[in-house]
């Protein structure tokens, strides 16, 4: 089992909500504990992966190589993060954990709300971490704001850090250039991934992500030695930062 942790900074306020909202206060509100601290869900952080895997394989076999060197590519995608209607055969090899605010500032707010209700607490840590965002249509004859258009979403505000597990599990019939190559597209993904939650599409939820294993960021060497360095010299992915 090769375990490492996905780093991720808020570098905007980003929505990652739970498909609910509070009645006369939040139409959408944000995922969070029974304490009010703000996570992102290991399934919506795994898809949000997967869907960035999902753009790099279109380029990956796009490329001008042979049929068996793009077929490896799929491979390596299908093992990783599994293929629809899988069964307990095909699992998934990717283990992925919710995303967490970092344990230090956790423990250190449970200890100063120690005499405190998990409601009490969450009443205050949850405005403390997040705030509203409030938006509205406009007429587009007019510049006015349509009625009953307005609404009010709870966002998680920038500079936020958050922490998820990551394990990939061993494969039994597998090579080492086989998880190399698994490693390797996984560094790629994280690379790739720059925004996340319901209104990314919107300016918000940018976000810089980082793999760290042993408490040593692992992500460029990933990319470069089991990515990279599998592709032509046609200078692809060369200047990553």
């Amino acid at each position: 089992m090769t375990n490492m942790i996905l780093h991720l900074t808020l570098e905007s306020d980003a929505a990652f909500g739970r498909g609910d909202g509070v009645a006369g206060l939040v139409d959408a509100e944000v995922q969070h504990d029974k304490y009010g601290f703000p996570y992102i869900g290991g399934r919506t952080l795994k898809g949000l992966l997967a869907e960035e895997c999902a753009n790099l394989l279109y380029a990956l076999t796009s490329m001008e190589r042979d049929k068996q060197w793009k077929e490896k590519w799929i491979q390596a995608a299908d093992a990783l993060f599994g293929t629809p209607g899988s069964g307990i055969k095909d699992f998934a090899r990717l283990r992925v954990g919710p995303a967490q605010l970092p344990a230090a500032l956790r423990m250190a707010a449970k200890n100063e709300y120690v005499d405190k209700t998990a409601d009490e607490m969450r009443a205050a840590m949850l405005p403390a971490l997040t705030d509203l965002r409030r938006q509205t249509a406009v007429d587009p004859e007019t510049g006015a704001p349509q009625q009953e258009t307005l609404r009010t979403v709870r966002v998680v505000l920038r500079r936020t850090t958050f922490s998820a597990s990551l394990a990939i599990a061993p494969d039994k019939n597998g090579s080492e250039a086989d998880d190399q190559r698994l490693l390797g597209l996984l560094a790629a993904a994280v690379l790739a991934l720059r925004r996340g939650g319901s209104e990314r599409n919107r300016g918000r939820g940018e976000l810089t992500a980082r793999l760290f294993k042993d408490e040593e960021d692992v992500t460029m060497r990933y990319f470069e030695n089991h990515f990279v360095a599998t592709l032509d010299a046609a200078g692809f992915g060369q200047e990553v930062s």
